[in-house]
């Protein structure tokens, strides 16, 4: 992924972004179906409930002896239909690996019942779902996150140290703002607000006006209703109900750039240059990440995009090369 070039006739780190995601293929030509999942709802230790879908025929959770289990964690809105799960799942599937996607609370098709949702800083939660699939699983595993996910996997990387080992072998955190304050206000200005920003808040809403609805009184109604961006969505909804104090706040805690010295498990944080949503300027040097953590730095890509090959186009460059390095170093 260093040397990647995105295909000549998509110039860009918008439209590699947005072609990625709703125009490229997701799976290689020789596979004719999408991947199948079996679902299993798990408990939480608060009374709620997450979905992690597990891709059909792994034998996952059934005791098979599989060569790795890859499990990841999705971005913002993301689900296991999102383009990059469906093509790592389309990688597991051919080396004959384990995969598993937990969905972040809200995100797979239905509101989950505790008066939260999730966010970019969840470690609590990586954690959780991380040591409940390492003790039902003999495989490695080998942990991805996307965007939000990848740096809630960072976080939980910093927060866990040494004992990280136990339960996984190597990460991933891809297209991740893990400066969030850097990402907070590039995604919310311009031409980013009027696509990607809004985009999100279309769907960010109408759940969190719906959790108003399960739990009425939790945050000001009035204020979520009239949100602009993202800053503002968060300052009434994401931060509060999570323990920080507002949007500030909560981008400076739950950020994994000024930790990630800290890991102690090999890490790999791959970000484009030209990522609308992360400032090129606010990505780590190698001097801030440790001797545990590679940094991927191409100049193409877009957001999770890095499309490649001809009209149409695919998506596996990345999750193949991913996949690689997680083996690698797992």
């Amino acid at each position: 992924m260093q040397s990647y070039q995105a295909p000549l006739w998509l110039p860009g780190g918008n439209l590699q972004t947005i072609w990625a995601a709703t125009r490229s293929l997701r799976l290689p030509p020789s596979v004719a179906a999408a991947p199948r999942f079996v679902r299993e709802r798990w408990p939480t230790p608060d009374g709620d409930f997450i979905d992690v879908d597990h891709l059909q025929g792994s034998g996952t959770g059934h005791g098979a002896q599989l060569a790795r289990h890859l499990v990841l964690f999705h971005g913002l809105e993301g689900s296991t239909g999102s383009q990059y799960a469906q093509a790592f799942a389309a990688v597991a599937q051919q080396r004959g690996w384990a995969y598993s996607v937990p969905h972040f609370r809200g995100c797979s098709g239905e509101l989950n019942l505790a008066p939260r949702a999730y966010h970019s800083g969840d470690f609590e939660e990586i954690g959780w779902i991380l040591q409940r699939l390492r003790q039902r699983s003999a495989l490695p595993l080998l942990v991805v996150g996307v965007s939000l996910g990848g740096n809630a996997l960072l976080r939980w990387a910093q927060e866990a140290g040494d004992s990280a080992a136990q339960t996984a072998a190597s990460v991933a955190a891809v297209c991740s703002p893990i400066d969030l304050a850097a990402a907070g206000r590039a995604i919310d200005t311009g031409f980013n607000w009027l696509v990607y920003s809004r985009m999100f808040l279309a769907t960010m809403k109408p759940k969190a006006l719906a959790k108003w609805q399960q739990h009425p009184g939790l945050f000001d109604r009035d204020k979520l209703a009239a949100a602009r961006n993202l800053f503002e969505f968060d300052n009434v909804f994401t931060a509060p109900l999570h323990g920080y104090r507002d949007t500030p706040d909560y981008w400076a805690r739950a950020s994994a750039k000024p930790h990630l010295a800290q890991i102690r498990i090999p890490a790999l944080v791959l970000n484009a240059r030209n990522d609308p949503f992360v400032p090129a300027a606010s990505l780590p040097t190698a001097a801030e990440a440790g001797r545990f953590v590679t940094l991927w730095q191409p100049a193409q890509g877009g957001h999770v995009g890095f499309p490649q090959g001809g009209y149409p186009s695919n998506v596996l460059a990345m999750p193949q090369a991913v996949s690689d390095w997680l083996l690698a170093h797992g």
